[in-house]
């Protein structure tokens, strides 16, 4: 054999040596497949699911994908997002905790009556409470953020423009809090998903609905009411609870570099980003409210005063609840107005 052949027969044993070489490298390249309930257009989806996906594939290096499945596309209803997580039904979902009525009792508390504002501060403030005293609650997942949105709000085909115009109103509710604190206002409430919203107003199901005002435009809230009702006040009537929960083996089987980029992307730093799109999707919707001359009427603070009184029973009736599971509800609505004073300063 030549030199030249045993060169050419070593260059071609290094090359193949080089492409096997090149197999676990391209094997990191993972596909995570994101599933949430919104249409595409709504705020979380525009705002902060596809911004936070194009941030982890560009700090992975493209050896990140993030598929995103909206509006139920890959089966299921909405309640049963957190489980598809748990589970690996997909690698990651988006959801409203109050979905699962009782199933997160600690993380409830940010849902009580005039307990939360602005949606970034209060998710800061629920994402650190989870961390120090709800954690368990999230053990089966790999927990990327949680967080609220912005201050909760009616909008209704009658004006509320106080405490006795609501009484008898069906009006939809998103978590069993809310429901019972809209019993305890008068009205009769009707429990649904959010993206049930838009069928049961058209059909006359319900007169009116709580929700913030970030998802109005997708919904089509603001042509099918034309009357929106906001409290005077830092604290909003209520908010809900939100988690972005990532399946554990999914996350587990990441090599080392790609984990750090999911962290990097979780915590403090994903709750002040999906908190803070509430906020910019609420002066977006209300914007187009007024634009379509609907009327807004905001309650005066004695008139909030009143809504107060007559809503406090709500959180009694929660300490009470949570007290059978061995939780002392009074101590943790105490540090969760904490932390939300904390991060409103």
């Amino acid at each position: 054999m030549t030199y030249r052949s045993v060169r050419r027969s070593l260059l071609a044993t290094l090359a193949a040596l080089s492409a096997l070489a090149a197999v676990p490298a391209q094997a990191q390249t993972v596909t995570l497949r994101l599933h949430q309930m919104l249409p595409a257009q709504a705020t979380i989806p525009a705002r902060a699911i596809v911004p936070w996906a194009q941030k982890v594939e560009a700090e992975s290096g493209g050896k990140i994908k993030v598929q995103i499945f909206n509006a139920m596309q890959l089966g299921g209803a909405p309640p049963q997002l957190f489980d598809q997580a748990k589970d690996g039904v997909v690698d990651i979902t988006w959801t409203v905790l109050g979905y699962t009525p009782g199933r997160f009792p600690k993380t409830e508390v940010f849902e009580l009556p005039f307990m939360s504002s602005s949606g970034e501060s209060s998710s800061k403030a629920l994402q650190e409470y989870v961390e120090k005293f709800a954690a368990d609650e999230f053990k089966d997942v790999k927990l990327i953020a949680v967080h609220t949105h912005g201050p909760g709000l009616f909008h209704t085909k009658q004006p509320v423009v106080g405490l006795e115009s609501l009484r008898g109103m069906k009006i939809r509710g998103g978590s069993r809090i809310i429901n019972n604190m809209l019993t305890k206002l008068g009205a009769t409430p009707v429990g649904m998903p959010v993206p049930a919203v838009t069928d049961a107003l058209s059909k006359g199901t319900i007169d009116g609905t709580t929700i913030p005002w970030e998802v109005v435009p997708s919904l089509k809230v603001h042509e099918l009411v034309k009357n929106h009702t906001t409290f005077a006040g830092k604290e909003g009537l209520y908010t809900q609870t939100f988690a972005f929960s990532m399946n554990k083996a999914s996350y587990d089987k990441l090599p080392p570099d790609l984990k750090k980029v999911i962290d990097n992307n979780s915590g403090q730093v994903a709750a002040a980003m999906f908190g803070k799109a509430m906020d910019d999707g609420d002066k977006a919707g209300r914007e187009i409210a007024t634009k379509a001359g609907n009327k807004i009427t905001e309650l005066e603070l004695a008139e909030v005063q009143r809504w107060r009184r007559t809503a406090s029973t709500v959180e009694t009736d929660w300490v009470n609840e949570v007290k059978a599971k061995g939780i002392d509800g009074a101590k943790l609505a105490s540090e969760a107005r904490a932390l939300i004073a904390k991060y409103n300063k």
